[in-house]
């Protein structure tokens, strides 16, 4: 099977690491010592692919940022990480003037101009260094892989290619075009890693074209210089013995910006909704006991606790798909297993009596026996250990994803937006849920509103809009979103054509008394039992007539391009024929709260959304897909 986006990233880095060399196969081999340093752009790649004790096992004894105060290391070689900018740049050069290392392995994450170039030689030459520089590589690696098919483009500085720079009324030709530029440098970067040249297809008139044609001119122009190509050789890999090549879909956001308000029910959805995660990494107040502060005392000050999850958590892999109430009971049944195991141990101790407790006579025969399943046990007792602190890690993360879906009635707010994007029945009216101020915080009140508003096959008349904003402000809630929408509805006369979400909905089972039985750790009382159906979102059916070839009025206009061929083509005319078996999805738009959806044979499966990723199908039709953001935030107030 073919290698994925997080392990090509990941070998990619290793071989950095190793001064730009395949790593030694043999690792009784001492590595050679060296220190690290990145900004926070490479910080952010690096982070989510390797570990500390991995750094560590590659001979990376210190990792710093490069804008820290750093002190000379005369004896050992520096390996940088770092974007190509002027202020990197500036500091690198008064690094080589400091003669802070022993050697410099000067790794850019996007490709150098040759002005910069010349800056870094002048620098060296004037201090002397230029024996010092050993090697200077653009590393093509400008973006964040968080899943083995699943990556991001940019975290830091992340306001300047988000929906609201793309879409706000006052941008000038000159920021767009930079705004572009850097989204397709980025993607440029990714199919370098990856090894392969795709086939972009994209809808006309808006961002992702705009994205598209400028990929497609990279893409062909590094592809003319034969010399000079990153997809020829050493760089392709396995892939270039591959006759299939993905399809890459460019989306525009407003092509659904429902699914992205959307509550979510899933585990992952809810992590990424309620609490604060970062890079694979969450967040959030560690508990500090149901005690009260004595009167007139300083209140306790709570500290601040985070968790990795990562591909090594089975359970998180495992389950963070699965529906809430699910990922609690397997957490009980966790919990309740270790537990077991642990009175297994405790029960041959006491019997060997190891615990001073006596016993009576012991026969050899049963000594023996209980010897060798102690032995056993003990054995074990390392993997008994991790096994509890991943209990330990996901009893605490759902007990504070529970507290939320409590306090805001989140299982509310998921059903009914279900309802309304499946133009189901409602059993109680918007107003009610609106005027409720037990139900859920202002931009909750407000992400419910505005899937009503963007959903509706009928145009809200003017009275009923302003009843609505009426609730919505009594509830504290700010109308920037709304009117925008109304603008946003106007101009795209979305209302005529609204997007349609298929029989998608959820299935209630009840309610809640009690999670599994009394000794449970997560008390659900109150919480709707809700079973997930089948969704099929827009963009899932985009994919599956652009991977199948089918003829449809959503796709038949989309463009199509290919950079191997020599001339391009205005043509929306595919000249391959064959159905695509992997797929690379990417919104040019994105915002706060994105839907992630699985894929099937029979289109979407449940979704989980992530608070900063768009769209992502990690198991599509017939293939594998692999997944890009390629905006940051949706910022509807700004």
């Amino acid at each position: 099977m073919a290698a994925s986006v997080r392990e090509k990233q990941a070998a990619a880095l290793k071989r950095m690491l190793n001064f730009n060399a395949p790593p030694l196969k043999n690792t009784a081999a001492e590595p050679v010592w060296k220190v690290l340093i990145y900004d926070r752009c490479g910080q952010d790649i690096i982070s989510p692919l390797l570990a500390v004790k991995e750094l560590r096992d590659m001979g990376i004894t210190l990792h710093l940022l490069l804008h820290s105060d750093r002190d000379p290391i005369p004896d050992v070689p520096a390996i940088y990480f770092v974007m190509p900018t002027e202020e990197n740049i500036d500091r690198i050069c008064q690094d080589l003037r400091s003669q802070l290392y022993e050697s410099y392995y000067f790794n850019f994450i996007s490709a150098i101009s040759r002005s910069k170039l010349e800056d870094i030689a002048s620098a060296a030459l004037s201090a002397n260094a230029i024996t010092q520089v050993t090697k200077v590589f653009d590393q093509y690696l400008n973006f964040i892989t968080l899943e083995d098919d699943m990556f991001i483009l940019g975290n830091q500085n992340k306001e300047f290619i988000s929906y609201h720079a793309i879409n706000k009324p006052d941008i000038m030709d000159t920021e767009m075009e930079a705004i572009m530029d850097t989204i397709v440098d980025s993607l440029f970067c990714f199919f370098v890693t990856l090894g392969t040249v795709p086939i972009i297809r994209c809808p006309r008139g808006n961002a992702a074209e705009m994205v598209a044609v400028k990929l497609d001119k990279k893409l062909r122009e590094n592809l003319r210089d034969a010399r000079n190509s990153l997809f020829t050789g050493d760089n392709m890999g396995a892939s270039q013995f591959s006759f299939q090549r993905p399809l890459f879909v460019l989306a525009d956001r407003n092509l659904d910006l429902a699914t992205p308000l959307h509550h979510t029910w899933t585990y992952q959805a809810l992590i990424h909704d309620v609490l604060d995660f970062h890079l694979n990494r969450v967040s959030m107040d560690e508990s500090v006991g149901s005690e009260s502060s004595p009167a007139g005392a300083r209140p306790k000050k709570k500290n601040k606790k985070s968790y990795d999850l990562t591909s090594a958590d089975m359970f998180w892999q495992k389950h963070k798909g699965s529906p809430f109430p699910e990922v609690a009971e397997s957490v009980q049944e966790e919990l309740d297993t270790y537990r077991a195991q642990e009175d297994e141990v405790k029960r041959l101790k006491s019997i060997m009596g190891l615990e001073g407790e006596d016993e009576g006579p012991i026969s050899s025969i049963s000594m023996s026996d209980n010897t060798a399943k102690l032995t056993s046990a003990v054995s074990s007792l390392p993997e008994l250990l991790e096994k509890k602190r991943l209990i330990d890690l996901h009893t605490n993360v759902a007990t504070a994803v529970l507290d939320h879906i409590k306090s805001r009635k989140l299982d509310v707010y998921f059903e009914y937006e279900e309802k309304l994007m499946s133009k189901s029945t409602l059993e109680e009216s918007l107003l009610d849920i609106i005027s409720d101020p037990d139900a859920g915080t202002p931009e909750d009140k407000m992400r419910l509103f505005l899937i009503f508003y963007i959903t509706a096959l009928q145009p809200t008349s003017e009275t009923d809009l302003d009843q609505y904003k009426k609730a919505l402000l009594d509830t504290g809630c700010d109308l920037s979103p709304v009117n925008y929408i109304k603008q946003w509805k106007a101009f795209t006369k979305i209302a005529a054509t609204p997007s349609n979400y298929g029989n998608s909905g959820v299935k209630p089972m009840g309610l809640f008394s009690r999670v599994m039985n009394s000794g449970s750790q997560f008390v659900m009382e109150g919480v709707k039992h809700l079973v997930l159906k089948q969704h099929n979102l827009p963009v899932t059916r985009i994919l599956d007539n652009l991977m199948e070839m089918k003829s449809n009025p959503e796709t038949d206009d989309y463009r199509y391009f290919d950079p191997k061929m020599l001339r391009g083509s205005e043509s929306s005319i595919p000249r391959n024929k064959n159905p695509f078996q992997e797929v690379s999805p990417a919104m040019v738009s994105r915002k706060r709260h994105t839907n992630r959806t699985s894929m099937s044979s029979n289109c979407c499966g449940p979704e989980y959304p992530g608070r900063s990723w768009p769209l992502a199908l990690p198991d599509c039709v017939k293939g594998r897909a692999l997944i890009s953001s390629v905006c940051p935030d949706l910022n509807l107030a700004a």
